[in-house]
């Protein structure tokens, strides 16, 4: 049987049928699929860990213990995870442990564009890259292999376009893979200096073995066609290079990108005429090729940044276009918007009206930062806020009356913890706000530790913030809905003002949750609209300025009263039957 499949659908599938039992990750776009499709099959455990750090060390407590096991994450996520990923190196696995990491080309939502082949060559693990979903199924199946043959864990590299694009996979039946012997082995797992020094011997030896198997694996291919042109490339710009060139040129196609082989490599160069590397992001494979005597042709021509193109390789090597996918009309503009009836709405505005400083973090409340809202001075990885504004008020000691820290829900349980405990800890004057909004937003609505239900909606023991803030340390310690404008306000001028550490909860729920009733859509009354613009001030997309007075788009208002909280003149109310 054949299913059309999401990449990190296909991945799920090969999890499954691999006869992993254990899953542990932290939702990132483009890698969040992955384990909310493993979810979906009862022989796999799976969890939502409260970051990509403690998700890749359960993964690897339970292949310690012997179950084949899993975890997922996108780029950044994997820098969260660095720690145990490099020691985990050293230790090596029992059963097979495969970490699925997902780049993020273009950054269609993430902070930067990040090549996480470094990592595997930095931790030297191997690392394996499919190009289509077929290839994502098969690929973790063979990655569960690589890593119990060479006691290793293996890397599973996708890209945005080949995470969330679809092509057909044959569905197989579940492996049936038991629990490996558990053995108790401190040369082997514990790494204190004396045994990891021997384990650094053994990951030396395990490359050497490796770059042998890269050699004739069939995870790398050689697809001839004429001797004009050679290709090497891998993963989504294998797909690209294909429909830009067709049979027009010869392919090595690596699905194993760490590490490569060189041979092989050698061989391709001597069957081709004129040698080229395409590859997103860093020239990893072209460096290579140049360190083993190889001469290609590679970043001179491709760029360094973001995503490329079929049309982009035919115009840089045939030199044309394939204007095929052209079109005159241009794409209608569709800037990110926090959605109408959004929680974090009303804190921004609170936030921007008093000129605060406000140190942001990585969630949908991020786009706080654009106008008219324009209340974040800075974003920079997850749970940076809190730190980051404890450091600016250590150096200028003016910013601690000043500024704030936002952070969400989820976000604080990720790694906003650990701040709040410097603030406290080193005498720090700060104010945080945990943006409340009762799930994982920008991912897609997964759970927390915070929502009392477990990734298979199970319940189980909510967090309170309230709680952890308390147990940090801080004493002044208050919740406000942030839609009740005035008393929001009065809380955040009090908590700046006080010289102690502070968090202030801005509980309400994400407008999007099914849990959540809105109200009937609202209505602008055109002869009370003195058209002051006050209402615009929110940045809701369901208001808009026609004709000079304001207006309200039933289809996207929620009724949630912040307009008409804004509005002096009570020109805004329930709209008329």
């Amino acid at each position: 049987m054949k299913k059309l499949m999401l990449g990190n659908e296909a991945v799920a599938r090969g999890i499954y049928e691999a006869g992993a039992s254990v899953v542990c990750s932290y939702p990132g776009t483009p890698s969040t699929e992955i384990t909310e499709f493993a979810s979906l099959y009862d022989e796999v455990y799976c969890e939502w860990s409260p970051n990509e750090k403690v998700a890749l060390e359960a993964a690897l407590g339970a292949s310690i213990a012997g179950a084949r096991a899993a975890c997922a994450q996108k780029h950044v996520g994997l820098n969260v995870a660095a720690d145990p990923l490099y020691t985990a190196g050293y230790t090596g696995v029992n059963g097979g442990l495969v970490i699925c990491v997902a780049d993020d080309q273009g950054m269609h939502s993430s902070q930067n564009e990040q090549d996480s082949r470094h990592h595997a060559i930095a931790s030297k693990v191997p690392m394996i890259e499919p190009a289509d979903s077929g290839e994502c199924r098969d690929y973790t199946k063979l990655a569960f292999e690589i890593s119990e043959k060479f006691d290793t864990p293996v890397i599973l590299r996708l890209t945005t376009r080949v995470a969330h694009s679809q092509s057909t996979v044959e569905l197989l039946d579940r492996a049936d893979i038991p629990l490996r012997e558990y053995k108790k082995d401190p040369s082997k797992y514990v790494m204190m200096p004396a045994a990891a020094k021997g384990r650094h011997v053994f990951v030396e030896e395990r490359t050497k073995k490796l770059v042998e198997y890269a050699e004739t694996s069939p995870l790398n291919r050689v697809e001839m066609n004429g001797r004009s042109i050679g290709i090497i490339t891998a993963g989504i710009a294998y797909q690209y290079a294909k429909e830009a060139l067709g049979d027009g040129a010869s392919y090595l196609k690596l699905g194993m990108v760490n590490p490569l082989p060189v041979e092989l490599i050698r061989d391709f160069a001597k069957k081709v005429d004129r040698l080229v590397v395409i590859e997103e992001l860093d020239p990893i494979i072209e460096n290579h090729c140049k360190t083993i005597g190889v001469d290609v042709e590679g970043k001179e021509l491709f760029s360094l940044l973001g995503e490329y193109t079929a049309s982009m390789i035919r115009e840089k090597l045939l030199g044309r276009r394939n204007d095929i996918y052209s079109c005159d009309m241009a794409a209608p503009v569709r800037p990110p918007v926090l959605c109408p009836g959004c929680p974090h709405r009303g804190t921004f505005y609170t936030l921007s009206k008093l000129g605060l400083h406000v140190f942001g973090d990585i969630g949908c409340y991020t786009l706080g930062a654009l106008p008219p809202l324009g209340a974040i001075d800075t974003t920079i990885c997850m749970g940076a806020s809190i730190s980051a504004l404890h450091g600016a008020a250590k150096a200028r000691k003016e910013m601690a009356g000043s500024s704030v820290a936002v952070i969400g829900d989820s976000t604080f349980m990720h790694s906003g913890i650990t701040g709040l405990c410097d603030i406290v800890y080193n005498k720090g004057i700060a104010t945080v706000i945990i943006l409340d909004n009762s799930i994982t937003g920008m991912t897609g609505h997964q759970q927390n530790p915070t929502t009392g239900r477990t990734i298979k909606g199970e319940e189980t023991y909510a967090i309170k913030l309230e709680d952890i803030a308390r147990a940090c340390g801080v004493r002044r310690i208050r919740t406000v809905d942030p839609y009740e404008l005035e008393e929001f306000e009065r809380a955040v001028k009090e908590e700046v003002a006080a010289p102690e550490p502070s968090v202030i909860i801005a509980k309400r729920p994400c407008v999007l949750l099914k849990s959540v009733k809105t109200n009937p859509p609202l209505a602008v009354d055109p002869d009370k609209c003195r058209s002051c613009k006050m209402c615009m001030k929110i940045g809701c997309p369901a208001i808009s300025m026609k004709s000079g007075k304001a207006g309200i788009d039933p289809t996207l208002c929620v009724g949630c009263d912040l307009c008409v909280k804004m509005c002096k003149f009570g020109a805004i109310g329930a709209r008329e039957e």
